[in-house]
């Protein structure tokens, strides 16, 4: 079963971003390769009025791929109000990756603007996935505001570092059930997604680590595969960590 979203099914739980690839053909070329339904795309950083130049919208397939607006590049609750309309106004979508940066060097993001544009979003008929730090009261008040998803961070965006904070990621699957968890930013590599999804992650939302692979194809392959053997783990269920040995063969009926 695939991903679901306020009511909407997505066949992928791998959601992907346009940024940082070397041309639009090989982020294209990308998306196909990862199996994902689901693509970010930076409002801020998208002509979206002169259609007679190239853009990176023009190499989505919109068939095969629902377009998920985030607001990357927004300091304050009303520059990320604001941009989630222009994305409506020019058809994109009423869903909205949210994001409220609080500071240049790490990006994190700030939660009291970003609760703020939630609540203020939602009134006005938005699907809203907040892009948060992996604090479960901020978690917890931003479902209380609304949002559809909640979508922690694993370590700062681009960093590549993987999942820096693996009990509290643990906490949110335990104490978050009422909207998808997604873990975004931070991931660097296949073992990084898988183990989010092993946490119990619902789904994974990836850019730098695809589009700054020397092969990026290659990459792209390789989490679609992670996320979905993530998954099936965490869905098996994990055995029991012993501090001993323990016989793979049992010892009853041996011969003499």
């Amino acid at each position: 079963m695939g991903l679901r979203i306020a009511g909407r099914e997505f066949d992928s739980r791998l959601i992907v971003g346009t940024g940082k690839y070397r041309s639009f053909e090989e982020m294209r070329r990308c998306h196909e390769i990862s199996g994902a339904s689901m693509v970010t795309v930076a409002v801020r950083r998208v002509n979206l009025h002169d259609k007679s130049k190239e853009s990176l919208i023009d190499y989505i397939d919109r068939d095969a791929m629902f377009i998920l607006p985030n607001t990357a590049g927004c300091y304050t609750a009303d520059e990320a109000v604001r941009t989630a309309r222009l994305a409506r106004e020019v058809g994109l979508s009423n869903w909205v990756k949210l994001e409220v940066i609080g500071d240049q060097d790490t990006l994190y993001p700030d939660t009291e603007g970003l609760l703020e544009a939630t609540r203020q979003l939602v009134k006005e008929d938005f699907v809203v996935l907040p892009y948060t730090s992996d604090d479960l009261i901020v978690a917890r008040r931003l479902v209380d505001a609304g949002a559809a998803a909640v979508m922690p961070l694993a370590a700062p965006i681009g960093s590549g570092l993987g999942v820096q904070n693996p009990a509290a990621l643990r906490i949110l699957r335990e104490k978050i059930t009422a909207v998808p968890l997604i873990v975004d930013a931070g991931v660097g590599t296949a073992s990084d997604a898988s183990l989010a999804m092993e946490l119990g992650a619902d789904g994974v939302l990836m850019n730098t680590a695809i589009a700054l692979a020397d092969d990026a194809a290659k990459m792209a392959e390789a989490m679609r595969l992670a996320v979905g053997a993530g998954r099936l783990a965490y869905e098996a269920g994990r055995m029991q960590r012993r501090l001993y040995a323990s016989a793979s063969s049992p010892l009853e009926g041996l011969v003499a």
